[in-house]
């Protein structure tokens, strides 16, 4: 009997230590981060049958459990994804929206500025103060674009560095993993689960799940499979599969690469979604390049308004005005590999109403040119066989030279750099060309034009000479000579085709104080010039700060609702797997008090047992 109840007192004593070990190891490691609460499990031993009927055999321990949800931590890591996604793109997008919006060093200022300097040229064109201010808030609106588009390309510089930083963040979580798949899969062989292991893989996959989004399965053998986009494997068993960041092609942003360096690798940039790298590509699309380019385009539709309106003038001089200022070119970036030289890309003057913020790529493909937007969604096959540039979203684009092979591209930014590579061409305040006269062809001698028909005037160039008569002066077909005195001009038509149109203007020297030019200049700020002729100038700089601003609050909203849902998912796990040493501090007594209870029957086991032995010695 005595050896049954040491048997069973011994059981007692050894589940009670492993009770209290368990205890101990949880109260030591109440700080751990992603650490999970664990609890001896006990289980009676089988009784043993006698003829008085089955008697206990004391205690076993089954196994030590981890407190542990798959559901509860699915949700915290997919809460964490989230909340790293809205605050990343947050704290980026807020600095843009001070940065466009300020009233002291946004671009709203000084194109107020400008144009008030303009429309003070108008008022006064004689005055050599007003062509000088006109000048210098030229040339400090140039300034604010160069400014401004510098910032933003900072916003690019950190966006691309934190990317290439996330990527071997990734790298370094998918990497343990893999080793801590393969200690698993050796320790949970040996019939029990190794649950610190496990505790350190799940919290890798949380800390993985900061930058990308991630979904999980676990194998048979006890590993973890980790997959991110679209079912990319980083982690397969006990191989990790790497993510690189590179350019291939050079000056365009960094792309990521799923399975090998460089080129070879399989191009995931856009399927990558959520946590910090997915809030980092969406920001640098959606809104940095968004507002670097629509930065540019206000710069091109400022550079080409004005120049079109300006050279429609007549300087002090009585000279035609020159291009105030110089209109960037789109940037083309060749792909590495590519045969065909790089395409001459201008912007269009006529098609300025059709120019977007968007960025193209223009690929061969069957022996075509296709440009299409980047992403694609609107390909256009361009036509060459003219021989002339084509027009194509208010761009005019050449065909690249130097033998063109299947696949070869480019990737054309219209107005990615216009705002950083916009100047001032005029410096004389001399120049300036308020005033508006009677423009023409130096080869034209306009007092002895005759008009024999349509197509065979006796003018050269791209400036025509255009006259207009009222409604009380149309010429009919077949008319014959049509005569009249205009202001002491004596102007004679013959109309041997369709009947015209035409304006007669005065043609005089310009006076200084002609401002007709000046007016219009002026207007300039006003005039539709994009959207198909719906926005200004203004328009679209206010739309620009409008959708930053709008996202901006947007993305703030989803921060802080995303912190909110985080926080309750990280207290629900609390709740389930942390520790509460209060509650642990009530364990160590209750199996302390098991410990000493196993121990008195020990020792009374003992007891007995001495008393047998010295009963069977007399």
């Amino acid at each position: 009997m005595s050896a049954g109840l040491f048997g069973i007192a011994t059981s007692g004593l050894n589940a009670a230590q492993r009770s209290l070990d368990t205890t101990g190891h949880n109260i030591a490691n109440v700080n751990t981060e992603g650490y999970s609460r664990q609890r001896t499990e006990q289980g009676t031993r089988p009784a043993q049958f006698s003829g008085a009927g089955y008697v206990g055999r004391g205690v076993d321990v089954m196994t030590v459990r981890r407190m542990y949800d798959e559901f509860v931590q699915t949700q915290l890591r997919n809460n964490t994804t989230a909340s790293e996604y809205h605050s990343t793109q947050r704290d980026f997008i807020s600095r843009v929206d001070n940065l466009l919006a300020d009233p002291a060093a946004g671009l709203s200022p000084g194109l107020q500025q400008f144009f008030s300097a303009t429309q003070e040229l108008a008022n006064d064109p004689t005055s050599s103060a007003n062509r000088t201010v006109l000048i210098s808030e030229s040339q400090s609106l140039v300034d604010r674009f160069k400014f401004l588009s510098q910032r933003l390309s900072d916003q690019q510089t950190i966006v691309d560095g934190q990317i290439g930083a996330g990527v071997d963040e990734i790298n370094g979580y998918s990497d343990s993993i893999a080793r801590l798949n393969q200690q698993i899969v050796a320790a949970q062989g040996r019939g029990q689960p190794p649950n610190d292991l496990l505790d350190k893989r799940d919290q890798m996959v949380l800390e993985l799940s900061k930058f990308v989004d991630v979904r999980t399965t676990v194998q048979d053998d006890g590993a973890m499979n980790v997959f991110i986009g679209r079912g990319q494997g980083v982690v397969l068993g006990n191989k990790a599969t790497p993510l690189s960041a590179n350019r291939p092609t050079p000056g365009a942003p960094l792309e990521i690469t799923f399975g090998a360096q460089g080129d070879k690798g399989v191009n995931v940039t856009n399927l990558i979604s959520g946590g910090k790298l997915g809030g980092l590509l969406d920001l640098r699309s959606s809104v940095l390049d968004e507002a670097q380019n629509e930065l540019g385009r206000v710069a091109v539709s400022v550079a080409v308004g004005f120049n079109n309106q300006h050279q429609a003038g007549l300087d002090l001089d009585g000279n035609p005005g020159e291009a105030f200022f110089n209109v960037p070119r789109p940037e083309v970036l060749s792909a590495s590999g590519n045969t065909a030289e790089k395409p001459k890309v201008t912007i269009d003057p006529e098609g300025l109403s059709e120019l977007t913020s968007r960025d193209y790529r223009m690929t061969r493909e069957g022996g075509n040119w296709v440009l299409d937007t980047v992403p694609g969604s609107s390909p256009q096959t361009l036509d060459f066989t003219s021989g002339d540039p084509v027009r194509a979203a208010g761009m005019l684009i050449d065909e690249p030279t130097g033998g063109a092979a299947e696949g070869d591209s480019f990737l054309i930014r219209p107005t990615r750099n216009a705002a950083r590579e916009m100047q001032v061409n005029i410096t004389e305040p001399d120049k300036l060309a308020a005033a508006a006269g009677w423009l023409a062809d130096p080869e034209v001698d306009v007092q002895s034009l005759s008009v024999v028909k349509p197509n065979d005037l006796p003018a050269t160039g791209t400036n025509s000479v255009n006259f207009s008569f009222d409604s009380n002066d149309e010429i009919e077909p077949g008319a014959g000579v049509w005569k009249k005195v205009v202001d002491g001009i004596e102007l004679v038509v013959r109309s041997d085709g369709n009947p015209g149109t035409v304006e007669l203007n005065r043609n005089t020297d310009p006076g200084p104080g002609d401002n007709r030019n000046g007016l219009a200049l002026a207007q300039v700020q006003s005039t539709g010039y994009l959207d198909g002729g719906k926005s200004s100038i203004e328009d679209a700089y206010n739309g620009l700060i409008g959708k930053v601003g709008t996202q901006t609050r947007q993305t703030q909203v989803a921060a802080e609702s995303q912190a909110r849902l985080l926080a309750d998912a990280q207290a629900q796990r609390e709740s389930l797997s942390g520790v509460n040493l209060d509650e642990e501090a009530a364990n160590l007594l209750k199996f302390q008090q098991a410990y000493q209870a196993s121990a008195q029957v020990i020792s009374i086991t003992s007891t007995l047992f001495d008393t047998l032995i010295g009963a069977v010695r007399r």
